[in-house]
């Protein structure tokens, strides 16, 4: 365990609190590079009536701006409760490289905070799952991939 972790984490935990508080959810996170913190997040879903708006996303979302890339290569996140699947996600998109958590999912899950359902419902076939999913008009929108494909000033991602 590195020297600052404990104080990353309580940070992190401290956000949480704050955003109940505030009536937010019970969630903060810390995104950290080379042992100084980049910016911080806690949960906005209900203050900003945004259901993207959790800690980790918030937290990277500033982080990106400040450090002037989406690519957080080099970065951690500490965040009060193991992230959700989008938290996630976003995780992986933004290439942070650990993560470390206080709160379980189950933890979550006892206040009323489960994902399980979305884990669930993704191993589900399409047309199996709880919410519709239509697919239109591929051949159309195969000319964005092909521009993207053949464009040689792209930034990848």
């Amino acid at each position: 365990m590195k020297p600052n972790s404990l104080q990353f984490m309580r940070k992190a935990i401290q956000l949480s609190l704050r955003s109940v508080a505030k009536g937010g959810g019970p969630f903060g996170a810390v995104v950290i590079k080379d042992g100084k913190i980049v910016a911080t997040g806690s949960n906005g879903v209900t203050l900003h009536n945004d259901p993207t708006a959790h800690a980790e996303v918030t937290a990277i979302r500033k982080a990106a701006k400040k450090l002037g890339t989406f690519d957080l290569t080099g970065c951690e996140i500490y965040t009060s409760c193991e992230p959700c699947p989008m938290c996630l996600s976003a995780i992986y998109w933004a290439r942070i490289g650990k993560v470390h958590y206080a709160n379980t999912k189950h933890d979550a899950q006892a206040i009323g905070f489960d994902d399980s359902f979305i884990y669930e419902q993704l191993a589900l076939p399409e047309n199996t799952r709880s919410i519709p999913v239509e697919h239109l008009l591929r051949d159309e929108a195969l000319a964005a991939f092909k521009a993207w494909r053949e464009k040689e000033d792209k930034v990848e991602y």
